[in-house]
């Protein structure tokens, strides 16, 4: 066959190809999109139907996005490591599972911004964990249970905007130092009353020299105005002492309320952020220079249960000791049946083990004291300094130390601590003479004085109790769950998901966003199981 002619072979191959025009007119028409069976977005959108949000507006601007919808974005979002609101906004017009969530409608990040921080999230986020736990629950995925920790999560501040409290004290007594000193020294002069000492200095004592000041002023001008042609003229210089006085006492009262501001905003902490001021400056483990320095951040406490989140809260304060008692009563755990409460050392204390003895007795303490397994060494069942080791005889209620010293049973002492919790103690002390009246050395101390002892009964009954409790196989079984299952919670949310720093301010806000992060993490583990 003779070859086919170059015109008509371009002519086969533009038929061959889509005619491909950005400006012809067309009809926009939805997504035809159906999400995987198991995929997570599934989830959030079965989640967020069941909450069955019917909110409408009542007063203001209407609502421009449905609340639903605005939830299902963000939280998918969120498992898709994306936590701030221009990237959730770019997700939403880039991503198919994302458009199908919202239904082809992209809200702008500033209307995502208030979402995430509005009153709507935290009610929303609260029914959704509890329906969660219903539904978990029904299904056998969660059991009796519950397992306790918390970790540190870099507030949205500045590194070095640190306000230590310490220092505020002591800058605060330098300057009322220094404010009796100048007052003392105006008081003849101004007719200002004696200030006795060890009085509190008050911002009304340093107004009434300041209106007094003021006053004198007014009576220097007229003098000055005048004595006009007098050369040297000495009511202008009384003039320029009592404006440079003036001047030096107001700076000292700006600086007494802004101390007293800071005390205020210090509350029971010992510091704060200048660009977050509900944040503490706390050590965490992402410590890049290796020199323990501390950072804004905040303790997120959660309880868990084969690895879903069934409870968390946000605290202030560096330590897990006091978190406890306000984590289980935001959880409403005296309503609920029976659990294992479950919680490394860092929690255990008298009074968290008496407030689950007295307020939850439907519920077991699985927590053990801070020297619990060093107490089973060898170095530290020979020690004699310990009065565990020590004999005790309790019907005369005496101990006798390895020496032979033998102490007795003097008095009731009692210790109350910063948050108000009371300690009852039993004080022994040493026999200082023997059967012939004769000085014992090993009584006494390198000073001289008698040596005394003090024992905690209540302390020490919870010991016993969680030490005998914990060494059953069957409680070690569940306690040994505890780093495989709360632990790995951590790990995801921090090494999976990338979230190790708060990107809102304000310990409010922070709750809000923490609810958002807690059920994505949820959402992603039941479309694991579901899987």
């Amino acid at each position: 066959f003779p070859p086919m002619p170059h015109h008509l072979i371009l002519k086969g191959l533009n038929k061959m190809y889509t005619n491909y025009n950005m400006n012809q007119l067309t009809l926009d028409l939805s997504t035809s999109f159906s999400p995987k069976e198991n995929h997570v977005a599934v989830f959030i959108h079965e989640l967020v139907e069941a909450l069955q949000i019917n909110d409408p507006y009542l007063f203001g601007r209407p609502r421009e996005y449905d609340l639903g919808a605005m939830m299902k974005l963000v939280l998918f979002a969120y498992t898709r490591e994306t936590f701030t609101s221009r990237k959730i906004e770019r997700l939403a017009e880039e991503n198919l599972y994302a458009r199908w969530l919202t239904q082809e409608r992209v809200p702008t990040y500033r209307t995502i911004a208030r979402f995430c921080v509005s009153n709507d999230v935290q009610e929303l986020t609260n029914k959704g964990l509890d329906q969660l736990t219903e539904y978990l629950r029904a299904r056998n995925l969660i059991d009796d249970a519950l397992f306790i920790d918390g970790t540190k999560i870099l507030a949205d501040a500045n590194k070095y905007s640190f306000v230590w409290k310490k220092n505020t004290i002591r800058f605060d007594q330098m300057n009322r130092e220094k404010l009796l000193t100048m007052m003392t020294e105006l008081r003849e002069a101004y007719a200002l009353k004696q200030i006795p000492e060890g009085t509190t200095l008050t911002v009304d004592m340093i107004d009434e020299l300041l209106t007094r000041m003021e006053l004198r002023l007014e009576e220097l001008e007229k003098e000055v105005e005048a004595t006009k042609r007098l050369s040297p003229n000495p009511a202008k210089q009384q003039r320029r002492t009592l404006k440079s006085q003036v001047r030096k006492l107001n700076t000292k009262r700006e600086k007494l309320l802004e101390h007293q501001t800071q005390f205020s905003t210090y509350g029971t902490r010992n510091s704060y952020s200048k660009t977050d001021h509900d944040a503490t400056f706390m050590r965490v483990k992402e410590d890049h220079m290796k020199n323990g320095q501390l950072k804004p951040a905040y303790n997120l406490q959660i309880a868990t249960c084969n690895q879903f989140v069934l409870g968390y809260d946000v605290f202030q304060n560096p330590t897990d000791t006091k978190t406890l008692k306000p984590l289980l009563e935001k959880m409403k755990i005296a309503q609920k049946s029976p659990h294992y409460l479950v919680a490394d050392a860092g929690y255990g204390s008298e009074s968290n083990y008496r407030y689950i003895e007295d307020e939850l007795p439907q519920h077991t303490a699985l927590i053990p004291y801070g020297t619990m397994f060093k107490e089973q060494s060898k170095k530290w069942q020979t020690d004699d300094r310990k009065v565990m080791n020590w004999d005790y005889e309790p019907k005369e209620d005496f101990y006798i130390d390895p020496k032979g010293v033998r102490f007795n049973f003097h008095a009731y002492r009692q210790r109350t601590d910063a948050d108000g919790f009371v300690r009852d103690f039993k004080e022994y002390q040493a026999e200082k003479t023997d059967a012939n009246q004769a000085l014992i050395p090993e009584a006494l101390t390198p000073k001289g004085n008698r040596r005394k002892i003090t024992v905690n009964p209540s302390w020490e009954y919870h010991k016993e109790k969680q030490k005998e409790r914990l060494s059953t196989p069957e409680i070690q079984k569940i306690y040994g769950r505890r780093k495989i299952d709360v632990e790995t919670v951590f790990g995801f949310m921090k090494a999976c998901l990338g979230f190790t720093r708060y990107t809102v301010r304000g310990l409010e806000k922070v709750r809000k966003q923490t609810g958002l992060l807690i059920t994505a993490i949820n959402m992603m583990k039941l479309t694991k199981i579901g899987t």
